[in-house]
């Protein structure tokens, strides 16, 4: 079992910055993939980025298109914890974003995902 806890959320302006950590406590060892999706209001939960661990290392990262360019995923394994450090953020950001983790590769589908947080909100104000 692994049991995820995102901190981080909160009222932002449009351009402004947030970090999302997401602490892992657990099960944590061997090869595991986090990954952070989000869901704003009245809308599918919807993949944002994701990172896997394996052979002693992170793999690349993925990123959906909407947010490449602008958001970061990092890992640091000493600490159990990943983070999304979000960049010029828009109001279309706006959601409840949730830390999810799987054992082996990284996914883009939330289905493949076996743990997750309770969510932090993000609010972008324009």
């Amino acid at each position: 079992q692994v049991q995820l806890v995102e901190s981080g959320g909160g009222l932002v302006q449009a351009g402004g910055s947030l970090r999302l950590s997401c602490a892992a406590s657990g099960r944590t060892t061997g090869n595991y993939a986090t990954g952070w999706f989000r869901q704003a209001p009245g809308k599918e939960r919807e993949f944002v980025a994701a990172i896997s661990w394996s052979g002693g290392r992170a793999d690349s990262p993925s990123y959906a298109d909407s947010v490449k360019g602008r958001f970061t995923i990092s890992r640091d394994n000493a600490k159990n914890t990943v983070y999304l450090q979000m960049n010029s953020l828009k109001p279309e950001d706006t959601a409840v974003y949730y830390c999810a983790a799987k054992i082996d590769y990284s996914s883009t589908y939330y289905s493949a995902y076996a743990y997750w947080g309770q969510g932090t909100r993000v609010t972008v104000s324009s």
